[in-house]
């Protein structure tokens, strides 16, 4: 979602110096930040420059050793991240401890497994480089900048975080400036395991803080947001070939074919559209259900999303909505389904008193409405029939996002997944994929490109660098102005031997 908030919920002094995080569920403030400006923001990446040469230099090994510490640490003190987490979104204790669950998982496992995924490795040099040896290795980029999202201010940060400190790059973070405090914190907490040099940097404020990081020089920028203002940044960063990751949002679909298991679709839709106020780029928004279980499929998820309630207190099924502005696009999107048509079976426009908005669901909606084309981002569903899981997957292929996507079927899950034109599919559960470290999470079309977490966002912050070295002269040589022209026919017939046939 978008990096610039309403100063309802984050508003700054006069001189835009200083700026207050607020509880979305109270109004009370979480903390007090600085607004980075240009200068700030290129005087932190100057230092990081600087660590950056200090990280590297510890190797694998060294770099392991203070990430696993930094674990460590910040598993004695989930209870005390926890709350602050809640208290800048909102979210419920449980959303929050399984976002931290992640958290902890992903950057364990990307300490562990930098050195294997990175490190100097031979290659063979083919038959007609027989001569010589090579190697392959992937060296740390230098300072990476990092603007995250305020509905998962730790664990999707951390997706570029965690994989960039671990590849040997110095990191420069600007979260939203929704949930500064959970950004300065991770920050923090690291600088007591690495105290020598800043590695890890933190820069709070608003919109114009990101643009200047994303103007200061580092050597790319990893952005987590909003489809427009992901294009923002990319502009930005093209003046000086910055390279950019951009992860996106999404409309992810939900398919239940003919043969699925109906009430764990159902069970799967709930949770996948509901939980965390349905603020999850790769939630459900939609859901396509075959003809033959729908009436069942719609009975099951009715009585599931009835019984959820939003509220403040940490036992509730979920929170508010965070930014008070997106209230508003749940309000119209609803709105717009129902006046063409839409009925909603769960909830409906009284649902929405901010900040909370209770669970929403809406069927028989136009496949042009906005809740159907448009990221929602709120705690809403669209379960649509159709004739079967062919046309679902043709009906989830026809927007413009491509994050996500969830199949449920007892024996054509394969089959569906490799035809949803998206990023990740999870089989017969809802986002299994984000939890696991060693899967490459990312999206096609608006929903961006480049991929954070598994082996793929290890290398998203390093560069290749390749070396060939002569072992021996060779036979035969075409690499010299001596060659004469026998040896490019010797070198003919041996390709036409080796590869013609």
């Amino acid at each position: 979602m978008t990096q610039t908030a309403s100063t309802t919920s984050a508003r700054a002094d006069d001189e835009r110096d200083r700026f207050t995080s607020l509880d979305p569920r109270t109004g009370e403030v979480v903390g007090d930040h600085p607004v980075a400006g240009e200068d700030d923001v290129r005087e932190a990446v100057r230092l990081a420059r600087d660590a950056a040469g200090f990280w590297a230099g510890l190797g694998f090994d060294g770099r392991r050793a203070r990430l696993d510490a930094w674990r460590k640490l910040l598993v004695k003190r989930l209870d005390e991240l926890q709350q602050l987490i809640s208290a800048e979104t909102g979210k419920s204790a449980d959303d929050a401890r399984t976002e931290l669950a992640l958290v902890i998982d992903h950057l364990h496992w990307a300490s562990r497994r930098a050195a294997k995924v990175l490190g100097r490795r031979k290659v063979s040099p083919g038959v007609l480089m027989y001569n010589h040896s090579a190697t392959l290795e992937y060296r740390p980029l230098g300072v990476v900048g990092v603007i995250g999202p305020w509905n998962y201010p730790a664990f999707t940060p951390m997706g570029s975080i965690a994989y960039a400190l671990a590849a040997g790059n110095a990191v420069v973070f600007k979260p939203s400036e929704l949930t500064p405090g959970v950004g300065a914190y991770l920050a923090a907490s690291f600088a007591e395991v690495v105290p020598e040099f800043p590695v890890f940097q933190v820069v709070t404020g608003f919109g114009d803080t990101g643009a200047a990081l994303c103007r200061s020089g580092v050597d790319k920028i990893a952005f987590t947001g909003s489809t427009p203002t992901g294009k923002k940044v990319m502009a930005e960063c093209a003046a000086s070939l910055t390279p950019v990751l951009v992860e996106c949002g999404g409309k992810d679909p939900l398919i239940v074919a003919e043969d699925a298991d109906v009430r764990a679709a159902a069970e799967g839709a709930v949770w996948g559209g509901i939980f965390n106020s349905g603020q999850t780029c790769a939630g459900v928004e939609r859901v396509y259900v075959a003809e033959a279980v729908y009436d069942e499929f719609i009975a099951l998820v009715t009585e599931k999303a009835a019984k959820l309630r939003p509220g403040g207190e940490p036992t509730a099924d979920f929170g508010p909505i965070t930014m008070p502005k997106q209230v508003e696009v749940i309000q119209s999107h609803v709105a717009d389904a129902l006046e063409r048509g839409g009925r909603a079976v769960v909830g409906g426009l009284e649902s929405i008193r901010p900040p909370y908005v209770e669970p929403v669901v809406l069927v028989d909606v136009p496949e042009d409405s906005a809740a159907v084309t448009e990221e929602t981002f709120g705690p809403t569903l669209v379960v649509n029939r159709v004739a079967n899981a062919d046309e679902a997957v043709r009906r989830a292929n026809a927007v413009s996002y491509g994050l996500g996507a969830t199949v449920f079927s007892r024996n054509r899950g394969e089959e569906l997944a490799a035809r949803l034109r998206c990023g990740m599919v999870s089989i017969n559960s809802v986002l299994a994929y984000a939890s696991m470290p060693g899967l490459p999470f990312g999206g096609v079309g608006d929903s961006g490109f480049g991929r954070i977490h598994g082996e793929d966002g290890l290398r998203e912050f390093t560069y290749a660098h390749s070396v060939a070295r002569k072992r021996f002269g060779a036979l035969l040589n075409p690499m010299t102005y001596d060659r004469g022209s026998r040896t490019i026919r010797h070198v003919l017939r041996l390709v036409r031997l080796l590869h013609g046939r």
